[in-house]
């Protein structure tokens, strides 16, 4: 596929915050490339904190989204991982040199020559608008690489959000080894939180969570919370204290 694919999107024109609609092309389908027509993309607070300009300048229009999945409806020749009509998914980063040793030991978003992509917002040469833009549209093109397979045993749009609140908790979660009876504070109770405490229940773990909003207490008992402490003051917090095995806050 030597032509540049059609795409439409949402997207922010300003740093108002107001997504409208976009009509804008992605790169060819290069021998390494898929490109995948997305049916579901989560939303993620960073893709309002950069649609508004908070972390500095931004060129526009600007298509966020980085918890995308879809199918795959093309493949380069080079790529095999993946055929059409597969499940495919994108969390936030979409290329980087691939040939330094951050690169090569899994620390992509590490890059050691800074040719880390991330998956909107940022120089890309390949891209005909001049920047990467994300997953709030109808397709995607990317390098096999940062592409994931999406199991036939997840619904796709129950999968959208794991390509970032998923695995910013299941990372440091997995790396702390916990296990059945431990006792995990979540803290933090949006998106992240959510899932951290479905991860951390899913593994056995008594799973306390620390909130400062009430209405979130009957959602955190169903997803699997043992008890919920509604934070209004360090009081609130001094029956748990020296109690829990492991804490991770979702709040920064």
């Amino acid at each position: 596929m030597t032509e540049n694919i059609q795409s439409k999107g949402y997207a922010g024109k300003d740093d108002s915050g107001k997504l409208s609609p976009w009509s804008f092309e992605r790169r060819p389908v290069g021998d390494n490339d898929v490109l995948i027509d997305i049916k579901y993309c989560g939303v993620c607070h960073s893709d309002i904190h950069q649609i508004k300009g908070h972390w500095g300048p931004q060129q526009y229009p600007q298509v966020p989204g980085h918890e995308i999945v879809g199918i795959v409806a093309a493949v380069g020749k080079n790529v095999t991982k993946f055929k059409v009509g597969d499940r495919a998914g994108v969390g936030c980063m979409v290329n980087s040199c691939m040939e330094c040793e951050s690169c090569n030991n899994g620390e992509e978003h590490h890059c050691d020559r800074g040719e880390t992509i991330m998956t909107y917002g940022y120089l890309e040469e390949s891209s005909p608008t001049g920047i990467s833009q994300g997953g709030y549209s109808q397709n995607i093109v990317v390098t096999e690489h940062f592409a994931i397979k999406i199991p036939d045993s997840i619904k796709l749009e129950e999968a959208a959000p794991l390509l970032c609140a998923g695995i910013t908790t299941y990372s440091p979660l997995m790396k702390a080894s916990i296990k059945k009876g431990d006792k995990v504070g979540v803290v933090g109770i949006g998106g992240l939180g959510h899932v951290a405490i479905k991860l951390a229940v899913s593994k056995g773990a008594e799973v306390y969570a620390f909130t400062t909003s009430e209405s979130k207490k009957e959602d955190c008992l169903a997803f699997g919370a043992k008890e919920v402490i509604v934070v209004n003051s360090p009081e609130d917090m001094q029956s748990l204290r020296g109690k829990l095995d492991y804490m991770i806050s979702t709040v920064p």
